[in-house]
């Protein structure tokens, strides 16, 4: 009977995953015409997928199988499959698969619609779809009633166990301490970042950006890297963890943290059990502990000194021009300044939990139904056109409201805490990193997070 499961989670799996082919086609290098049909091939693939997942005979073998799984051990695979599995089906038993057939299709064409919006500074357009995502999003969620509050059918989504009210009270406790550190500093003079904005030829960013994550530990024989409108990663199984990036000619660090953070998740991925794959259990445990992966690698190794002590000196070999004069400490500071921002991308890790949490109540809301697509929000400041406001990012345009942004607050959190673990155990891991070995940090949070993944109730999605 596990042996018929597997097989039934794997078509599952191999269906999904085509479906992700498509959305990564789509970000990438699909032509502009071809956005109507990958919307209707991408929602038929997602409702195969679910009506595969929902089938009665699935539920039943899950039933015959859980007695089973609880006399294994807790954390063994098999026992830790046969959990997932059950958690999973009696979730989407209660989303009707027309349900995900409608909410894919628009998903695929608001995305589309965004990418040309957001240069247009067009809003106006994508107002409809914001309308509609949320109306979608309040319908996921009536599937789940009844619920303390409408996002929180999402929220347990992205982190299983995490409600509206739990984090809502995590940020509260952050966002006392935050506040006032922040402003203490922005009274200070601000670091010079002038050396990050000057003309770098895009192509040769790229390049230093690879060879950056393929030092990591980025496995490029089971990856590959790519330009996009929003920087993105996507797991199609075990050997094709792909991550993509955007190259900005004014701006030395888009580029590079873009594609540290992506790194940073196909890392978590391809670190995974190849023994898993096909399975829920082959991939991420959580979009909280994924995004302390990404976070981790893009800021707490990537933004460290000892890093850069290492990297710097190729940096300036490639931009002779522009960083022969700007000495590392003078580098460090800029790439570490911390100031007011618009765009939560753009933020440094001191100001982007703000937005996080600024995002998060917008969000609730707007689910709330308190705050309208087209209402302003007084927010203390006000972007100077819409491009660098509410449609600043693919968030709200690709997919469901109310789930997701808060799971990069918990990922900085928890960034920290692997790092600091890694650290009590390998005290050697500063003076690797500052010599360019990072094979041991590597090895040791893939050998930590395998064992959340087999211990997990419910894999991220």
């Amino acid at each position: 009977m596990l042996v018929e499961l597997k097989q039934r989670l794997r078509e599952i799996t191999d269906l999904n995953a085509a479906g992700d082919l498509l959305n990564w086609d789509q970000a990438t290098y699909m032509p502009q015409g071809g956005a109507g049909a990958h919307g209707r091939q991408r929602a038929i693939l997602n409702r195969l997928a679910h009506e595969r997942a929902v089938e009665p005979a699935l539920g039943e073998l899950i039933d015959r199988l859980t007695r089973y799984g609880e006399n294994l051990p807790y954390d063994s695979d098999d026992a830790s499959l046969i959990r997932v599995a059950r958690r999973d089906f009696q979730k989407k038993i209660k989303i009707p698969s027309d349900h995900v057939e409608r909410a894919t299709a628009h998903f695929s064409s608001s995305y589309d619609a965004w990418t040309r919006a957001r240069p247009g500074n067009d809003f106006a357009t994508m107002a409809p779809y914001l309308e509609r995502t949320l109306n979608l999003s309040r319908e996921y969620s009536s599937y789940f009633e009844p619920y303390n509050h409408v996002a929180d059918p999402h929220i347990d989504d992205a982190d299983e166990g995490m409600t509206a009210a739990s984090i809502s009270g995590l940020f509260g406790e952050l966002k006392l301490q935050l506040v006032a550190l922040a402003r203490a500093i922005c009274e200070q003079p601000a670091a010079d970042d002038a050396s990050l904005r000057q003309t770098f030829a895009k192509a040769a960013q790229f390049d230093f950006a690879l060879h950056v994550a393929k030092s990591l530990g980025y496995d490029l024989k089971r990856g590959r890297l790519d330009l996009t409108h929003h920087p993105f990663s996507t797991r199609l199984s075990a050997g094709d963890v792909r991550i993509t990036t955007r190259v900005s000619e004014n701006d030395l660090g888009d580029a590079l943290f873009s594609t540290l953070h992506e790194a940073g998740h196909a890392m978590y991925e391809q670190g995974i059990s190849a023994e898993l794959d096909g399975s829920p259990l082959g991939q991420g445990v959580s979009a909280g502990v994924h995004e302390s992966q990404s976070r981790l690698w893009e800021n707490v190794v990537g933004r460290s000194r000892g890093f850069w002590e290492y990297f710097y000196p190729r940096l300036q070999r490639i931009f002779e021009e522009q960083l022969s004069r700007v000495p590392l400490g003078a580098f460090h500071r800029a790439i570490n300044k911390v100031a007011r921002s618009l765009i939560r991308t753009d933020a440094d890790e001191l100001t982007y939990n703000l937005h996080i949490m600024l995002r998060f109540d917008l969000e609730l809301k707007m689910l709330e139904g308190q705050l309208r697509v087209t209402d302003r929000a007084d927010l203390g400041i006000a972007p100077s056109d819409d491009r660098d406001g509410c449609l600043q990012d693919a968030h709200w345009y690709s997919g469901y409201i109310g789930g997701r942004l808060q799971s990069y607050a918990i990922g900085n959190i928890l960034s920290a805490q692997f790092y600091a673990a890694a650290l009590k155990m390998h005290p050697d891991i500063l003076h690797e990193i500052a010599t360019g070995e990072f094979g041991t940090l590597h090895t040791w949070l893939a050998a930590s997070l395998r064992r959340t993944i087999s211990s997990s109730a419910r894999p991220a999605r």
